[in-house]
């Protein structure tokens, strides 16, 4: 049938193949529903490119997927490198890279083409990331096809598209349904009503054409009951075929197919003739999903089993070395002992890439085969699917793994084992807010082992507790843990406990204010040298929490960037999760509220683990407390009960201040005294940033608590009473929040106005009404009648100091000379100019310029130092 209405999709698929060809390489997103034609634009791509080298591959939704199964088909086309490293079973950073060398010759441009990646497994979307950075000055376009509709916010798919989205090589096309017009060329002839056919189909082409074809003289209700329509009319032995077809896959080796069925080549001619298959090299193809799914889901179930027995029996003759795929034949043919064979091996195979949904998937169906197994073979299969549980957040279920794995090794006398999966189980226990329990189960590891003698499981037992001991405040006890599992694992040759011990001590020194950088990058360093993708991405989170911990934002930026990219690549969800609450901490103390709480609700809806879920409500509450949001007590109130079911200062303490605060801006002083004298109870040591936020709340609630130790500058200032030096301090680090809560600790009347006004700009409404409340105390006069009034009026939502930045970027002013003129650090300076491009929609400051002119939103600046326009923006005074 023909293509029609694709003719913009078409120009511009093909100005991007120009610029590919001119090295500008060129990833193309082709998204749309179900039947709406992606696949067709695809080949009429192909038809128009005639010179240049077409590499397919295709993601198969019949069964849990072989990881990067499309490099898989490509390497086919292109042979030469890749191919011998695809047989080779190299590592998947291999064989990224041999794919981007080979398509990367000069000379030639290269099309290579990814189908339906929404069933994309998770090493096959970390090839798209990989490519994605890379092509951009190669003659490659890759095209990868997919359906939109009903993706999540936490698809792998869709967080990787929207990680993409940025990069400059990425382009995407949309395709919509046909139109009413479109539609009745299409159904020319075919006696059918084109108004009823539209009214149906929605203008799906795959639906229409399939309509059309079935010749049924009435429009049918689905695309499915026209599919089957079709296959009514072929005969006994081709319908033979097409049910094997459709159990096989979407794409059908000619070969295996006539030996399922049994077939003589009139059989396959007539099922070319129907338009139900297509021919493709040496293979047959469904035009598309819904055919195959309609055809499958029409065989009887007493045939399906029989056909999945052949289908395995062929694949075994013919060699066949994709264990996902047998895997599935056989689980669906009731061959138990083959399908537990090869979905292990599959399991096995997919960890390797880094394709750890697709593993969890392999141990779940190994699992249910697994009747009259010995429970040795069992307990493994527990742990390695506990294992890559793990590693995408499922700790529950990875808890339970372990469970059901240690009371078999148990049974079975195996004391290693049984040790090993105890220190496994103590960590998971920790994810789970069950901190004594997995203190418990460490322990009771470390005394199972121990007699055993130096080897490997002793030592990822030292290490585990010392990381256990490490969040839950036993800093001392965890270094001497820590260095403990490195003398055993050193003669080992055991990189990755050094590594994850090297980690845990050094975050344990950090936590004592003690030295702590070198150890972590040495973590990371040794991680990253032995490939161990874990302990990496520990390093990675661990790294950039620290330096967040010491307000040190530049210096953390570059581990957070890095990580997400590493752990994306990885497919290493938990600490992915863990750099992102990271992240939510800078964007909260450097006041960019909004994105925390759209962080923080996007964290929440993915579900994370309960000792992550614990900082996210915490988060949440804080901000939606100082705005005066509802939902402040029910997120405090959640994030306090995990945190103190887990044991962790490190979660508690900041809970606990936050309900202070919350406390406080309520007014209830005695109940905020309470909660910030609970923080300094678990406190314990802990470091000067963490001592230093226990004791400005303590102050603030006239707790007659001393600090504990040495506090950071701000806080110390705060504590001293220096309002001014700690406001100030606060300023240059980028924390308008809390340099206003210095200054409203003050008696000093210009000071409290620019902390109204910072709290104003946050939108922080409940600490604007104790400012107030204190300025009234204080017999100040001139108090704004409410916050943001000017904001409010302004007609591009700008407050007051924002307008007065504005002014000043429109005479040319650096930063530096409106700080000087406002008398106001840099670095607030900064926070202004940002907020006013965003509301300008500006991507830089000339622009916004040249947009404030043109709205009439610039006005003449003041002399230096003069306030602009200060009466008109304070009107209405009570």
């Amino acid at each position: 049938m023909p293509l029609l209405e694709r003719e913009a999709q078409l120009a511009s698929l093909a100005e991007y193949a120009d610029h590919a060809r001119h090295g500008e390489g060129r990833l193309l997103l082709i998204a749309g529903e179900a039947g709406v034609g992606k696949s067709a634009l695809v080949d009429e791509a192909q038809r128009g490119l005639p010179d240049a080298t077409w590499s397919w591959g295709a993601c198969d939704g019949l069964f849990t997927p072989r990881p990067l199964g499309p490099l898989f088909d490509i390497a086919g086309k292109l042979g030469g490198e890749l191919l011998e490293l695809c047989r080779a079973g190299a590592p998947r950073e291999e064989l990224f890279s041999a794919l981007l060398r080979q398509v990367s010759l000069p000379g030639e441009l290269h099309v290579l083409v990814v189908e339906d990646a929404h069933w994309a497994d998770e090493a096959t979307i970390d090839l798209l990331r990989y490519l994605g950075r890379r092509i951009r000055d190669a003659a490659v376009l890759l095209l990868v096809t997919y359906r939109d509709e009903g993706l999540t916010a936490t698809d792998p798919l869709r967080v990787a598209l929207g990680d993409l989205a940025a990069q400059r090589s990425v382009r995407r096309i949309s395709l919509p349904p046909l139109s009413a017009a479109a539609v009745a060329v299409l159904a020319q002839g075919s006696g059918l009503d084109q108004a009823a056919l539209y009214r149906l189909t929605g203008g799906n082409p795959f639906y229409v054409s399939q309509a059309v074809q079935a010749g049924t003289g009435e429009v049918p209700a689905s695309a499915r009951d026209a599919v089957l329509a079709r296959a009514a009319r072929l005969g006994t032995e081709s319908r033979a075929v097409l049910d094997a077809a459709a159990l096989i896959g979407t794409r059908v080796e000619l070969g295996l197919v006539e030996s399922v069925a049994g077939c003589a080549a009139p059989a396959i001619d007539e099922l070319l003739a129907s338009g139900l298959l297509a021919a493709d090299g040496m293979a047959l193809r469904f035009r598309h999903e819904i055919a195959r799914l309609a055809v499958a889901e029409a065989v009887g179930a007493h045939r399906r089993a029989a056909i999945h027995a052949r289908i395995l029996a062929t694949l075994q003759d013919l060699g066949c070395d994709d264990d996902a795929r047998m895997a599935f034949h056989a689980e669906a043919a009731g061959d138990r002992q083959a399908a537990l064979r090869h979905a292990s091996a599959a399991a096995r195979r997919a960890a390797a890439l880094g394709a750890h949904r697709e593993a969890v998937a392999q141990y779940e169906r190994a699992l249910r085969c697994t009747d009259g197994t010995d429970p040795a073979t069992v307990a493994s299969l527990h742990d390695g699917f506990a294992y890559e549980a793990s590693l995408l957040d499922r700790w529950q279920e990875a808890a339970d793994a372990r469970e059901r794995a240690l009371g078999l090794w148990r049974d079975v006398g195996d004391r290693l084992r049984e040790g090993d999966t105890l220190r496994w189980l103590a960590s998971s226990l920790g994810y789970l807010s069950r901190g004594e329990a997995g203190i418990a189960a460490g322990r009771e590891a470390i005394a199972l082992l121990e007699p055993l003698g130096p080897t490997a499981e002793l030592a990822w037992a030292y290490a585990t507790q010392a990381g256990t001991l490490m969040v839950h405040g036993a800093s001392n006890d965890a270094i001497r843990l820590a260095r403990q599992a490195q003398a055993v694992a050193g003669p080992l040759g055991l990189t990755e406990v050094l590594s994850d011990a090297l980690n845990s001590e050094a975050c344990a020194s950090h936590k004592n204010g003690g030295e702590w950088a070198g150890a972590l990058r040495q973590a990371l360093d040794v991680a990253l040298a032995g490939q161990h993708e874990a302990a990496a991405a520990r390093a990675y989170a661990n790294l950039h929490a620290c330096h967040v911990d010491r307000h040190e934002w530049a210096a953390a930026q570059p581990y957070y960037t890095a990580g997400i990219a590493y752990c994306d690549d990885h497919d290493v969800t938990t600490y992915v999760i863990c750099l992102r609450i990271g992240q939510a901490s800078v964007l909260e103390a450097t006041g960019r509220w909004d994105e925390v709480s759209a962080l923080c609700q996007e964290l929440l809806a993915g579900g994370p683990s309960p000792i992550q879920r614990v900082s996210v409500l915490y988060q949440l509450g804080r901000v939606s407390g100082r705005r005066s949001q509802p939902g402040t007590w029910e997120y405090l109130d959640a994030a306090a009960e995990l945190a103190d079911k887990g044991g962790e200062p490190q979660r508690i303490v900041p809970v606990r201040l936050a309900r202070a605060e919350a406390c406080w801006l309520d007014g209830r002083l005695a109940d905020a005294r309470r909660e910030a004298e609970l923080a300094d109870d678990v406190a314990g040591g802990g470091d000067e940033w963490e001592r230093g936020a226990v004791a400005v709340w303590l102050r603030r609630t006239a707790s007659d608590r001393p600090p504990r130790g040495a506090v950071a500058s701000p806080y110390q200032r705060e504590v001293d009473g220096d309002w001014a030096a700690a406001a100030r301090l606060w300023a240059d680090l980028g924390c308008p929040y809390e340099a206003g809560l210095a200054m409203l600790g003050s008696a000093d009347e210009a000071a409290l106005h620019e902390a109204l006004r910072i709290f104003a700009g946050l939108g922080a409404s409940a600490t604007v009404r104790l400012t107030r409340q204190t300025m009234r105390g204080l017999g100040i006069h001139s108090i704004p009648a409410g916050p943001r009034t000017a904001t409010r009026e302004h007609p591009l939502g700008l407050t007051r100091r924002e307008q007065e930045v504005l002014d000043l970027i429109c005479t040319g002013h650096t930063n530096a000379e409106i700080a000087g003129k406002l008398f106001i650090s840099v670095r607030t300076v900064d926070h202004h100019v940002s907020a006013v491009l965003a509301k300008l929609d500006a991507p830089t400051r000339s622009a916004a310029a040249t947009q404030a002119a043109r709205l009439g939103a610039a006005r003449p600046a003041g002399r230096p130092g003069q306030r602009v326009d200060r009466d008109q923006d304070e009107a209405g005074l009570a």
